[in-house]
């Protein structure tokens, strides 16, 4: 089975995939309460799961489908090139994590792996630095958390509170309440005196 609220990217994934002499796709979702629906009347042997979907988002539909089936084998499919999802997805009990910009070999091969119960989790390149790491014990003395920390490189990067909330998968009103939080901690009022901060600063 295949969940993702993308249609061409269903239709281009089912296209390939039942070319494929061993595979074949037996039904497609486009949320996560769609797709636990249809596994109650298709049991799948595996699902390749989006973890951005409306309704119900990738990660607790996995977590969702391995409380109550445990042996139907899940990769999750992500733009997300971030270690805390991979983490997050391998603690909800997913066997795989695939990029969508992989190949047709790597996600055919990612699984064909799974399928035989081995888990996949590709080798991804280490994120590119903030640009804060030197500055990390000047930030600390405002007591800025790991991932205030990691919003101010991304507000210094002019990003708005949708576009950080993308990057992160997380809410917006999640990057509000940081933001607020970090100027309060910084002891700012606007965010026109957060830029200014940064770039006194030179962070």
């Amino acid at each position: 089975m295949i969940a993702d609220d993308h249609l061409l990217f269903i239709d281009g994934l089912v296209l390939l995939l039942n070319n494929e002499p061993d595979l074949q796709v037996i039904e497609v979702a486009n949320d996560g309460k769609e797709l636990l629906e249809c596994i109650k009347q298709t049991e799948p042997d595996l699902v390749l799961l989006d973890i951005n979907m409306p309704k119900l988002n990738g990660l607790d539909t996995a977590r969702y489908i391995k409380q109550s089936n445990p042996n139907i084998k899940v990769i999750m499919l992500s733009t997300y090139n971030e270690d805390h999802l991979v983490e997050k997805a391998k603690s909800y009990g997913a066997n795989g994590y695939l990029l969508k910009n992989s190949s047709k070999a790597e996600l055919l091969q990612t699984i064909r792996l799974v399928a035989e119960g081995k888990s996949c989790f590709p080798y991804r390149l280490p994120r590119e630095p903030t640009g804060f790491d030197g500055n990390d014990q000047f930030l600390k003395s405002f007591n800025l958390t790991k991932r205030e920390t990691e919003i101010l490189g991304l507000i210094k990067q002019n990003l708005t509170n949708k576009l950080i909330a993308e990057k992160l998968f997380l809410s917006v009103y999640t990057i509000e309440t940081h933001r607020k939080n970090i100027m309060q901690k910084l002891g700012l009022g606007t965010p026109g005196a957060l830029m200014k901060f940064i770039i006194e600063h030179n962070l």
